[in-house]
């Protein structure tokens, strides 16, 4: 069912993308006279369509991106036949090189403007959720393998970044940190100010979804206990507090998982605090260490709403980091600092960025991630995206001289072979991480 979900979202996520990045280009050609013969949502063969004006409107059985066809113009679809002739008024070819490149660059603005207000609406409707760097170290942090790898300590107690202040926790394992060069964390541990520094190829590790980083330690209660569960059969209520385990002091979740990731199908005495009263409790542990009951954890999460111009301000400049991260790091790649096989993902590592549930907040915030990063992708300058047909237009502009028909039909046929290759091996990626 989880699988369905992910891919019912990946649909509906491209669908709306792809369908507003087209009609971005059909609505700047149509605007300057073009004849669009051809707006499909998704690649042949077509499932449906039906033509208005001159132009057919479709959705094709491959729903994993769309085209529109505008007349006189060499797109992927490589049909030259009419190049011969003379252009008609109403051709892209016959068209001033000012006009060619607002029609390229209309899918790309489309998306960067879907984006952006999804961000704002987002920012706007939901506020924003955050623990402050003050709460946080009230107890410190847990650090799992990959924090311990880099020199982080459970408690330790982080005190800025690269040297500079922080406001919350999200900042201490943001992007723009992950990926920054020669960047370090300095924590108070005991007492003792020490540096631990990040590795300028940590993002690489950071990206195996299988290996945990840090959080914040948090002391807790016993939330909803589970009928039937172990720890239900052992007496314990909402409201608890497990204080020890086999005679250890127990004050932080951490330290409770611990003792019983010990004794995986084992049985555990515990001391259990209830209404000012010690109780001695045993509790039978499951295969997968648990005993059955929810933790209600008592940091306490700030939250701040915006207003509209604040929430514009915000969403936009989250909208544009985006880009900003996805430029650092290509330039990891190229430094050789990330590898491509962690960062690239196809159609199925998009799909699980939605995951398994249908979230509308999640949905919409993956969904305005995807658009920036595909305006991103077809800006570059690659023959076949729109970013090619930009660099071609660009050099036409400032040098008055168009390429050649030939030579523009054959930088389409390259990149398409770029493209596929790159997406055959996203998609080839995908499966093997999956396996």
């Amino acid at each position: 069912m989880e699988g369905l979900i992910m891919t019912a979202q990946l649909l509906l996520g491209l669908s709306i993308l792809v369908g507003l990045h087209e009609l971005g280009h059909l609505l700047a050609a149509k605007a300057f006279g073009m004849r669009v013969e051809k707006y499909s949502i998704g690649f042949p063969p077509k499932i449906w369509g039906k033509k208005f004006g001159e132009t057919e409107y479709s959705i094709g059985a491959i729903p994993l991106g769309g085209f529109v066809k505008i007349s006189g113009m060499i797109d992927e679809s490589l049909d030259t036949k009419t190049l011969s002739e003379e252009p008609e008024p109403w051709e892209f070819r016959a068209k001033p090189a000012w006009q060619r490149l607002i029609v390229m660059l209309g899918g790309i603005i489309v998306n960067v403007i879907t984006g952006i207000v999804i961000f704002i609406a987002l920012v706007y409707s939901n506020g924003e959720d955050f623990l402050s760097k003050e709460e946080l170290n009230k107890h410190g942090i847990v650090a799992y393998d990959l924090g311990l790898q880099l020199g982080l300590q459970t408690g330790d107690r982080i005190l800025n970044i690269n040297g500079k202040d922080y406001e919350t926790f999200s900042d201490l394992r943001s992007p723009n940190v992950l990926l920054g060069t020669d960047g370090f964390y300095t924590v108070d541990r005991g007492g003792k100010t020490i540096t631990i520094p990040i590795p300028n190829d940590f993002i690489d590790k950071f990206s195996d979804k299988k290996a945990a980083f840090f959080r914040p330690r948090e002391s807790f209660t016993v939330g909803q206990v589970r009928e039937g569960s172990n720890a239900d059969k052992g007496g314990l209520k909402e409201g608890d507090r497990i204080v020890a385990v086999a005679g250890v002091p127990v004050k932080y979740f951490d330290e409770f998982k611990t003792a019983l990731d010990s004794v995986p199908g084992g049985q555990i005495n515990a001391t259990v605090l209830r209404e000012g009263r010690e109780l001695a409790m045993a509790f039978d542990i499951s295969e997968d260490a648990t005993i059955g009951f929810y933790p209600t954890m008592e940091l306490n999460y700030s939250h701040r709403d915006f207003t509209f111009g604040e929430a514009v301000v915000n969403g936009t400049s989250q909208a544009f980091n985006v880009v900003f991260y996805n430029v650092k790091a290509f330039g990891k790649m190229f430094s050789g600092d990330v590898s491509p096989s962690k960062s690239l993902s196809g159609p199925i590592g998009i799909a699980q960025f939605f995951g398994g549930t249908w979230d509308w907040n999640n949905f919409w915030r993956i969904t305005g991630l995807i658009s920036m990063v595909l305006a991103f992708m077809n800006l570059l300058p690659i023959p076949a995206l729109d970013g090619g047909h930009v660099v071609f237009l660009t050099w036409e502009i400032v040098t008055g001289r168009k390429p050649s028909d030939k030579f523009l039909e054959n930088a389409q046929k390259v990149g398409m072979v770029l493209l596929l290759g790159l997406m055959s091996y996203a998609i080839f990626n995908d499966v093997y991480k999956l396996f």
